[in-house]
């Protein structure tokens, strides 16, 4: 990639290309670069009109990208960046029941009375894949980082939890033919950093998170009625886990974090509603990545476990008939915060991160499918020494 980045999106386009946007490597970006795969090259597009990270893209059926919320700075703010992800990692993967998130009044974000030095943001921006331009949309009621955002059968777009003040109980929904945000019926519980995915049913799943502590609860949104409903609980509370729907319509949540790093999964039955524990992981991980294969295995991919220090490179492959776990080729670069996107044929393209000695990444590399290997594309270099100590960086905006 052009720039070295963690916590952005990669989002792929109905022409087959992927939109990487924003993200931070020591600056916050509002930069922008799309990957085709047909030439294996990475080119700059235009450039968001807000830095942002931890913010969420999700296509619309017209293919435009639908850029919401995140963490920023003001230009006239110092911050550490590294801070917007590791402390609220290290403070919260691991809460007990003293540890609190707050965003103030002015939306500066604390942990555990700590000013972290970000803002939470409610601009949208869309991007549009013809003209390669950014526009300002309508802005969503609530200000939030490290939410979710889900498309909607109907095209509408749900955006779930997040920060505000505390852990956000709300959720909205986008309209994009109207460009209006509407608030939704309020979750069950508050969530930060949950995960969610749109069953065959319609229906949303919403999964664990953070409010005080760590959420062990589940619940579902039906669209039809603007109603939450809480649905069974994991066997085990996790968060900074993976969570993807399967072929069949079940859903897998591996791995994560309360206590300790977990090796466990479970599926999720909307049939029955209920959470049902399958066989464990090889290696113990959070903030990895899992990615559904065109033949119907999941792919899990790098994470850390035990300390920020530990990042892996080591994937693993999920086997849904067989109900088991097998490793496969391990990346040739450990990360965590990175992304992994299916692509058209199959292949999955995974997109820079934090590495180990404390870099950012703007590494890319692929998992061929047919051959279960994974290769460098791109360019194969970090950022520098001059981040390598992310808790003194200076944070400004990085066009």
């Amino acid at each position: 990639m052009n720039n070295a980045r963690i916590d952005h999106t990669a989002s792929v386009l109905p022409n087959g290309k992927i939109l990487v946007t924003g993200g931070c490597n020591g600056s916050l970006l509002n930069s922008a670069e799309l990957y085709d795969p047909a030439t294996q090259t990475w080119t700059l597009t235009g450039s968001m009109k807000n830095a942002r990270s931890l913010h969420t893209a999700s296509i619309l059926p017209n293919g435009k990208v639908l850029v919401t919320g995140g963490l920023y700075v003001s230009q006239t703010e110092s911050c550490d960046v590294s801070r917007e992800s590791f402390t609220i990692l290290d403070k919260i993967s691991n809460v007990q029941n003293n540890s609190k998130v707050a965003v103030l009044t002015n939306r500066k974000v604390f942990v555990d009375g700590e000013d972290i030095g970000m803002n939470t943001i409610n601009s949208v921006e869309l991007y549009d894949p013809l003209t390669g331009i950014w526009t300002t949309a309508g802005s969503m009621n609530f200000a939030r980082g490290g939410h979710t955002a889900s498309v909607l059968p109907n095209g509408k777009v749900l955006v779930i939890g997040g920060l505000y003040v505390w852990s956000l109980q709300s959720a909205e929904l986008y309209d994009p033919s109207t460009d209006i945000w509407t608030n939704t019926s309020l979750l069950n519980y508050p969530r930060l950093f949950h995960q969610t995915i749109v069953l065959s049913n319609g229906k949303v799943l919403v999964a664990g998170g953070i409010f005080d502590v760590t959420v062990g609860t589940c619940e579902l949104y039906d669209p039809s009625t603007d109603i939450w409903n809480t649905t069974s609980a994991f066997n085990y509370r996790r968060v900074y886990n993976a969570l993807v729907e399967l072929s069949d319509g079940k859903a897998l949540i591996a791995g994560g974090r309360y206590i300790n790093f977990l090796t466990s999964s479970e599926l999720y039955d909307p049939k029955t509603e209920t959470w049902t524990y399958t066989s464990q992981m090889n290696q113990s991980r959070a903030w990895h990545i899992a990615s559904l294969l065109t033949d119907g295995k999941v792919l899990v991919t790098g994470g850390f476990s035990d300390t920020l220090n530990d990042v892996l490179n080591s994937s693993e492959l999920y086997d849904p008939l067989k109900k088991m776990w097998t490793t496969t080729d391990s990346m040739k670069t450990a990360r965590l915060g990175h992304t992994a996107s299916v692509l058209t044929n199959g292949n999955v393209l995974v997109t820079g991160g934090y590495g180990k000695d404390e870099i950012y990444l703007d590494s890319a590399e692929m998992y061929v499918v047919s051959t279960e290997t994974l290769i460098t594309i791109g360019k194969m270099e970090d950022i520098g020494n001059d981040h390598k100590e992310p808790c003194i960086q200076q944070c400004d905006i990085k066009k």
